[in-house]
């Protein structure tokens, strides 16, 4: 009952537009854990227990709202329904993590490592080479980035669709990202695939965004940017915030790039 009640309450937030992926992940694992219990309803007592579980304060919290406000929709439908109270762990202040601001060696680096990605022949080291070091020269999120078709390379520049806030835009390359996307696009056309993916998996299909962050994850470990599976590092978004630090306007009104976007993808080009 209780998984049921749950997909029509995701399938709610996705028609309105709302990606809803991670409160999606924590629905699912709350009602696998009380139908586990037996639970038919939500109780709070059940959802305390759960949110309790949560390695750090400010995990619980965030399990404890998730919930809470899936509760509040099924108590609204069915009275059986328990709404957990809301400061139960506390009241915490979200803090914005503070960005971490890559040096061109640094991002060098992990081009390099993902150009020794195995297997060696497969299209895969390009793919992620290509990746990380069209993020650091654009300033493209990684989910803007993966969606990305072929097409979507125009005279004009990268036209980006469907952006988080749902508008389309055209992002300015240089000449040099200009040059190093139509490298890839040799290396891909050794793909059998149907796809209009740009970036493609060996498989021939558009990378999982789970699939790049676990790889991101490795090969920033593997340079000494980050620590153990437990600390935390540098992360794939911070790439943007780097690239924003390099992009300053041109003469003409519009944005001009640094020569470090030359040696991002020169260290692309000699992997």
């Amino acid at each position: 009952m209780l998984n049921q009640d749950l997909l029509r309450y995701i399938e709610l937030h996705r028609s309105m537009g709302f990606k809803f992926r991670t409160q999606a992940i924590l629905l699912r694992n709350f009602v696998a854990y009380a139908e586990h219990q037996g639970d038919r309803h939500i109780s709070a007592s059940r959802v305390l227990q759960w949110a309790a579980q949560a390695p750090s304060p400010p995990q619980r919290r965030n399990r404890l709202a998730t919930v809470r406000r899936f509760s509040l929709a099924m108590w609204a439908e069915d009275r059986r329904h328990q709404v957990p109270p809301a400061a139960a762990f506390g009241r915490g202040w979200f803090k914005r993590c503070k960005p971490h601001i890559y040096t061109t060696e640094q991002i060098n680096a992990l081009v390099r490592a993902a150009s020794r990605l195995s297997p060696q022949r497969s299209v895969r080291p390009a793919t992620y080479a290509t990746l990380f070091s069209l993020l650091a020269a654009t300033g493209l999120r990684i989910s803007e980035a993966l969606a990305l078709d072929v097409d979507d390379i125009t005279g004009d520049g990268l036209l980006v669709r469907s952006t988080k806030f749902k508008k389309s835009r055209l992002v300015p390359i240089h000449a040099t990202t200009r040059a190093a996307l139509r490298a890839y696009l040799v290396r891909r056309a050794e793909v059998q695939s149907s796809s209009s993916a740009l970036f493609l998996s060996p498989g021939g299909t558009r990378p999982a965004y789970p699939t790049v962050i676990r790889i991101f994850l490795q090969l920033t470990r593997s340079i000494g940017l980050r620590g153990g599976a437990t600390q935390r590092g540098p992360r794939i978004h911070d790439l943007r915030h780097s690239s924003g630090s390099r992009i300053i306007p041109s003469t003409g009104g519009g944005c001009g790039y640094f020569p470090g976007d030359r040696a991002i993808w020169g260290a692309l080009m000699a992997a």
